[in-house]
């Protein structure tokens, strides 16, 4: 009860103080709100499931649920929702028939027919979701002269173009490396981990360098480059560590005067690029050097951190965001792993993806990209037998597009969350119900709210002095649009 009335007295305090927030909420009186609906054990996918009518708010009571919305109260900037563009993803896209790959450019990048995707994420040299290990120069090649794009000319580029035209050329996307090439390291491998060698530091740099303008020249922008995925992963497929001193260094004394000179400071750098666990040391390290940070556009991280059966640390990302407030936070992947083809339907795919988006954005992240956007029925191809979930699956063996409920979770967001929209103060009652919203540029407010919950029920979306009573299924994600 006391929470009830700490926020009534907040937003009461607001009206008054604000001018025109009173008549901001009259205007409200009448005004429509859509509710869009997906939910367990039913035909419900990102549905319209309702329309509603602001009307005057009754008094609040402790025995009711309410979600508090104040749009007057804003916080980051929407980047953009997207996922990775993958070797695998791209191979998988080449083996379905025409009309299914043109389904899937709509179902991710039509914000009309899908769920308007515009962000996205490529993978410099091979990854674990590639077919086998690759580099773009010959081995041993210390001058970069053999450098050449070749592998991605067949597969990867010609999707990316593809998924740029479909999004309207809105698409931003970012490059990540999974290891230099094996000359390059202290292991003489690709795989599992080791380092980058010290006398490799300034030709691996202007190795970022030569990709985004080949790129660049095939027709695809590159927004920015993350300097290594997983830095302190030691993974049986392309890894490479990078203690937070030395990631630092090679970004301060090599990648950052580099790309300047150049001619590519225009280029995001992302740091880390790894789990949320670490992320608080990462960014005190290396934004903690001036002249290290000048050249760091802000920090990617996954959500990794809770496979030991511990809770995601969203709590770092949130003390991140308020140390560094002029650096920006971007989630770059995640996926649920162990793959099993029987297990299409299971519910709690979809949840991860919301449970984590929410509390993301609420602890100031600006962007958010899933791992491969289509992956074939075995959940690769992937050179290590490293397969996962995706969104959607093709069955390379019929042509079948296969939808799960994570697609229709994370459109909940893409779909009505647009670049350039603000987030907004949103606050539930109870802790049954998860939630984020933002203001679009063009006015109109999206709510989400996740009941992950096997119980349904009402809550009343307040908004100063106007409300509406949404009915929230059992297992839902709504989206409340006015």
């Amino acid at each position: 009860m006391a929470t009830i009335r700490i926020w009534r007295a907040l937003l009461a305090s607001f009206v008054l103080a604000t001018p025109g927030l009173s008549a901001q909420n009259a205007t409200l009186g009448g005004k429509r709100a859509v509710v869009y609906t997906t939910a367990d054990s039913t035909n419900l996918r990102l549905t319209p499931s309702d329309t509603l009518t602001f009307q005057q708010s009754a008094p609040t009571t402790e025995a009711e649920i309410y979600v508090f919305v104040d749009p007057r109260r804003t916080f980051q900037t929407m980047i953009g929702i997207g996922g990775a563009l993958t070797d695998a993803a791209a191979e998988t896209f080449a083996k379905i028939p025409t009309e299914r790959q043109a389904q899937l450019l709509d179902a991710y990048y039509s914000p009309e027919r899908g769920i308007g995707y515009t962000l996205a994420r490529t993978n410099i040299n091979s990854c674990d979701f590639s077919s086998a290990s690759y580099t773009y120069v010959t081995e041993g090649d210390k001058d970069l002269s053999s450098f050449d794009i070749a592998p991605d000319l067949k597969y990867k580029i010609p999707l990316i173009k593809r998924a740029l035209a479909a999004s309207g050329n809105k698409l931003k996307l970012f490059a990540s490396p999974w290891s230099p090439p094996a000359y390059m390291k202290d292991n003489n491998d690709m795989l599992h981990g080791g380092h980058l060698r010290p006398e490799y530091r300034q030709a691996w740099a202007l190795y970022y360098t030569k990709f985004i303008k080949s790129y660049r020249q095939a027709g695809v922008p590159v927004w920015g480059i993350t300097i290594q995925n997983e830095p302190m992963a030691k993974q049986t497929w392309e890894s490479c560590i990078y203690q937070p001193e030395e990631e630092r260094d090679f970004l301060r004394d090599h990648l950052g005067p580099v790309m300047v000179k150049e001619g590519l400071k225009d280029v995001n750098i992302i740091v880390w690029d790894h789990n949320r666990d670490l992320i608080v040391q990462r960014a005190l390290t290396i934004f903690g050097d001036s002249a290290a940070a000048r050249y760091a556009w802000g920090t990617g991280f996954h959500w990794y951190e809770d496979w030991s059966g511990g809770t995601q640390m969203y709590e770092n990302v949130a003390l991140v965001s308020r140390l560094f407030p002029n650096k920006h936070l971007l989630f770059t992947e995640g996926t649920p792993a162990n793959f099993d083809s029987t297990a299409y339907g299971r519910w709690s795919l979809g949840e991860a993806y919301g449970r984590s988006m929410i509390h993301d954005f609420n602890s100031g992240a600006e962007g958010w990209t899933d791992w491969n956007i289509l992956l074939d029925e075995k959940g690769g191809p992937n050179h290590v037998g490293n397969y996962c979930f995706a969104p959607i699956h093709a069955d390379t063996r019929t042509g079948q597009l296969i939808y799960t409920n994570s697609y229709y979770y994370i459109g909940h967001f893409s779909k009505f969350i647009r670049p350039g929209a603000k987030r907004i103060a949103v606050a539930p009652s109870r802790s049954m119900l998860l939630v984020t919203g933002f203001k679009n540029p063009d006015g109109s407010v999206a709510v989400v709210v996740m009941n992950p919950t096997a119980r349904a029920g009402e809550y009343h979306l307040s908004v100063g002095t106007a409300a509406v009573t949404v009915r929230s299924p059992a297992h839902s994600i709504q989206t409340v649009v006015f």
